[in-house]
């Protein structure tokens, strides 16, 4: 296949929706003579903060002379994000090459979902780059998410809160019992910020497993306001004065679980330096995630899109406020259907002065017009602009310089307003 003609491929494969279970991966990988297990893994899941935790990670191993593998998902702009080599994303010829390759092991008819076929491509880009080291972002959940094939050096879970309850489980129990299926029998588990109820579940499951378990304030600490200057307490090492670029001071939770992480595998053959942790931290970049795309007026994008994660933006709103006496939040938002949108808005309005609503160009985004009964529900008048593009064209023009115009609700969105100040297409993969 063309590059063109494997995104076409994958894309039809999204008519499979979600299918919690891992036997079809297994058979698929099986068939491609397990390439997960030609190399080391970290395996990183959790409802908001393993994204950024794992790119904080792979930076770090980077730095250390590591050849390093990232898989992340969804994409923002480009299918190719997903996989990255070295930060650099995966080459179309090689797109087509891994499709082709995923296709003939699948055989028909195929079966596998749009993730169980692209996590295939990245397990086998991986070995065939021969990486050091794989690091890999749970897409759901965790016990039945298809990259739970792995048996990693080690694993980590970041948060657990409220989301996609309907795969899931309605209670923050139950969720972390989906998010525990990642844990492995004698692998080290890294455990962010989490309530005691998720706390007792992840504790339970770990030890039923033999797995050595590590938690944000019990085993390991962060200290600091900000990302840009802090304090790191682990279980063997602490580290004075790091920094990193990535805003939010949820930022430095995810930071001290990547360092912990990095503190489990350099006892299984996989040793970081403090330079490289210093160097790797300090170079770090993900995008969509409070990042500040322009100044004057700030353009800030972030794909938060659930309650948990509108908290977090709300503090740097905080933050912003107070040291901007005077200036204005203007909010581009942008939602799914199935998000808990009174929820996310309670932790928001009281931070914005301008509502303007939204909506990606997918099935699944809520209209623009839902998002406005939901806002006026919550005694706020909201501007109703359906194009992304128009949308942000008007929050520039109604912003004074020293405002700033937030972009939020969903990757989805975050991703589109990327293309459009790139002046770039979009590739319809963002499932």
């Amino acid at each position: 296949m063309s590059y063109l003609q494997s995104v076409e491929f994958l894309y039809g494969l999204q008519k499979h929706g979600i299918q919690p279970g891992l036997g079809t991966i297994q058979s698929l990988l099986d068939r491609l003579d397990h390439p997960e297990r030609r190399y080391p893994s970290l395996h990183i899941g959790g409802t908001n903060g393993k994204g950024s935790t794992a790119t904080m990670a792979a930076s770090m191993l980077q730095a250390a002379g590591y050849r390093v593998g990232l898989y992340t998902s969804p994409h923002l702009v480009d299918f190719r994000e997903r996989i990255r080599i070295n930060g650099e994303v995966i080459s179309e010829a090689r797109v087509a090459a891994l499709t082709d390759c995923a296709c003939a092991a699948a055989g028909e008819p195929r079966e596998p979902t749009f993730f169980e076929f692209t996590t295939a491509m990245a397990f086998q880009q991986f070995a065939d780059a021969a990486v050091d080291v794989a690091v890999v972002e749970v897409g759901l959940g965790g016990r039945f998410d298809a990259t739970n094939v792995l048996t990693p050096a080690a694993a980590a879970i970041i948060t657990v809160a409220l989301d996609h309850q309907e795969y899931l489980g309605e209670t923050i129990g139950d969720i972390a019992y989906e998010k525990a299926g990642i844990i492995k029998p004698g692998v080290p588990v890294v455990v962010g910020r989490v309530s005691s109820e998720a706390a007792a579940v992840l504790s339970r499951v770990a030890g039923e497993r033999g797995a050595p378990l590590s938690r944000l304030h019990d085993d390991f600490n962060v200290s600091g306001t900000s990302p840009a200057r802090f304090r790191y307490e682990g279980m063997n090492e602490s580290y004075d004065e790091l920094a990193c670029p990535l805003a939010g001071r949820h930022q430095l939770d995810n930071a001290a679980c990547a360092l912990a992480l990095l503190e489990a595998v350099s006892e299984r053959g996989l040793p970081v330096s403090e330079g490289a942790v210093r160097e790797g931290l300090r170079t770090v970049r993900w995008e969509g995630r409070l990042e500040t795309v322009e100044s004057r007026p700030a353009l800030v994008l972030d794909g938060a899109h659930n309650p948990d994660a509108a908290a977090a933006v709300a503090i740097y709103l905080d933050d912003f406020r107070r040291q901007h006496s005077g200036s204005r939040v203007i909010m581009v938002l942008g939602m799914m259907k199935d998000k808990d949108r009174e929820g996310f808005l309670d932790h928001l309005l009281p931070h914005v002065d301008e509502v303007i609503v939204t909506q990606a160009h997918i099935p699944r985004s809520a209209t623009a017009r839902e998002l406005e009964i939901s806002l006026r529900a919550q005694g706020r008048a909201t501007r109703v602009v359906p194009d992304p593009a128009d949308a942000i064209s008007l929050a520039r023009r109604m912003a004074a310089p020293d405002d700033l115009i937030l972009v939020t609700g969903s990757l989805m969105l975050v991703g589109e307003a990327k293309a459009i100040l790139l002046g770039c297409g979009l590739s319809p993969l963002r499932g």
